[in-house]
């Protein structure tokens, strides 16, 4: 062996060891480390933070709180490493930036667990003022100061007090802070204490203190108010609550429920007077049928007598299985006797809800019996949507083709321009939801998957693809045969070589071998590189016929490799 090749391998050597340390600088880079205090100048001091590595920081930076940085020789402290220089090997250091690193990191856990953080206010700015949580900035929102508008906040300047953040973006550097909150927090804990204290069924006097169109709010206590609905005001049907009560009346109220989580108090007046409704979820059970009479139509339903004083609500929607959107009159007329079921009742509202189409055959039920899930239907195209297409089944039924459901290799948008409002298709039968009044058909289901044309797929195989298309961007493939799934090349990925990553070197029609980089059958996107399969037939090649103690060079690593290659052939 010469002393030239003695060399080379020590050479290599050290660069390795070179590329390391820098690499290992980077890693230091925009971090917060821990370095050593090695020395102290007139106005900074010198930390080392491994390496070899050290920088200046002024010594301003450690000041706290108005007195003078207290360090020394020996010190371990944390600094924010903004840049490492290669050339000398120093870095940029920054303690006031590993304080505010610090602080954010500190706030942040205080965020994830939904704690309060304490601050100041000690400037006003537009919209509102800046609080120094204790290295970091945030914003606090004029409407967030308090409960109601502050005209003067001058007394809550540069006092220590609690917030809540309401948001935190690190990469903006923004915080957005709220005092209002934790003062709703506290008078919540207070309301709670007073619920606590009240019981479902519990009879007491308040005071109306405000009439709305749905309802009043009674104060039962200071600062403690419930809700007495219109409809919980009268037996009787009452129109506006002003018919009833009036501001500052005095009004006996009946609890009827407390919301654990909100503590929100429903009152009810007509709750103290026997109820007429009582007992009619037992005589009207859910599910039974009943003959009723139509008294009135609206936009919305119809409300059919079951006996004197007792009605329920057909809704529209419950009138047909197949009539949408249609006027309640053009299905049922008043006085019109009809055979209706019982779908809820709910005694406390004086309910009751009815159906009218339960008590005829459901179309959805008898198609799915008649065409179960993989049957081909043919149908004519009923309607183009944004979304798919609507095929008619029957007269009155259609069935949806979504747009993932149109062609295996092209999108959606693009395979619906193939149709036709009118033109007779073949699809199958994904899905029949006879509840939701559905059925999924699938055009592209008719004919076979490309995928499974070509086996299973995995990471890091080797296939052989035909070119389909020539772009600027790179060059479309078919995966296997006539009938495989496509794939898209991009121009990075054309070559290992940079200037053969053309397209236009290829030919549709020309073979190829790729690497499957990515592949996902959900999405069914399939990620190919010639690149890497050229970069990993390199390194095998180097791994089985080269050695860098031999000195031999890559041609000739791969030269060997070629050989072998074409002797095995």
């Amino acid at each position: 062996m010469s002393a030239t090749e003695t060399l080379n391998p020590s050479r290599d050597a050290f660069a390795e060891m070179l590329e390391a340390s820098l690499v290992d600088r980077k890693e230091f880079e925009e971090t917060v480390v821990k370095g050593v205090v090695t020395a102290i100048e007139k106005d900074a001091a010198v930390v080392d933070i491994g390496l070899k590595t050290e920088g200046r920081v002024p010594l301003k930076e450690f000041a706290q709180a108005g007195k003078p940085a207290d360090l020394k020789v020996g010190d371990e402290v944390e600094v924010y490493v903004e840049r490492v220089e290669n050339a000398n090997g120093e870095a940029v250091l920054s303690r006031e930036k590993a304080r505010r690193e610090e602080a954010w990191e500190r706030l942040e856990k205080m965020f994830d667990k939904g704690e309060r953080v304490e601050g100041v206010i000690f400037n006003r700015v537009k919209g509102g003022f800046t609080v120094d949580l204790g290295g970091a900035v945030a914003f606090l929102p004029g409407s967030q100061v308090d409960i109601r508008p502050v005209r003067d906040a001058g007394p809550l300047m540069n006092i220590p007090q609690p917030f809540r953040i309401l948001k935190m973006d690190k990469r903006r550097g923004n915080i957005v802070v709220s005092r209002r909150a934790v003062l709703e927090e506290d008078r919540a804990e207070h309301r709670q204490e007073v619920v606590r204290e009240m019981n479902e069924g519990d009879v007491r006097e308040g005071v109306v203190k405000n009439i709305t169109d749905y309802g009043a709010f009674v104060e039962l206590a200071p600062g403690v108010d419930g809700l007495l609905h219109v409809t919980d005001m009268s037996w009787s049907r009452v129109n506006h609550p002003s018919e009833v009560l009036g501001v500052n009346d005095t009004v006996k109220v009946k609890i009827i429920k407390i919301n654990p989580e909100t503590h929100r108090i429903s009152l009810g007046i007509k709750q103290l007077q026997p109820d007429p409704w009582e007992g009619v979820a037992a005589k009207y059970p859910v599910g039974a049928k009943f003959r009723g009479r139509v008294t009135n139509i609206t936009d919305y339903g119809a409300f059919v007598e079951l006996e004197e004083g007792i009605e329920g609500l057909v809704h529209v929607s419950e009138m047909s299985w197949v009539k949408k959107n249609v006027h309640p009159g053009k299905v049922v007329s008043t006085s019109q006797e009809v055979e209706v079921m019982v779908l809820e009742v709910d005694e406390n509202k004086r309910r009751i809800s009815l159906g009218l189409k339960q008590c005829l055959d459901n179309p959805w039920e008898r198609f799915a019996e008649d065409h179960p899930i993989g049957s081909i239907i043919e149908g004519e195209i009923k309607n183009i949507t944004e979304f798919g297409l609507f095929v008619g089944l029957t007269e009155e039924m259609d069935g949806m083709v979504h747009l993932s459901d149109l062609d295996w290799n092209r999108p959606g948008e693009e395979a619906i321009k193939d149709y036709r409002k009118g033109q007779v298709v073949k699809a199958k039968v994904l899905d029949v939801d006879p509840e939701k009044e559905r059925i999924s058909l699938g055009i592209k289901q008719v004919g076979s998957d490309p995928l499974d044309s070509v086996g299973e797929i995995r990471k890091g195989d080797d296939v052989t693809c035909t070119v389909t298309a020539i772009e600027t961007g790179g060059i479309e493939v078919q995966v296997g045969g006539e009938g495989g799934p496509k794939a898209f090349i991009r121009k990075s990925d054309l070559s290992k070589d940079r200037a053969e990553q053309r397209p236009d070197r290829f030919a549709v029609g020309d073979k190829v071998d790729a690497r499957v980089i990515s592949f996902d059958r959900v999405t069914r996107r399939i990620g190919l590189s010639i690149k890497a399969r050229e970069v990993a037939e390199e390194k095998e090649a180097v791994e089985q016929y080269g050695s860098a103690d031999a000195g031999a060079s890559l041609g000739d690593i791969l030269g060997a490799a070629l050989k072998e290659r074409e002797k095995k052939e």
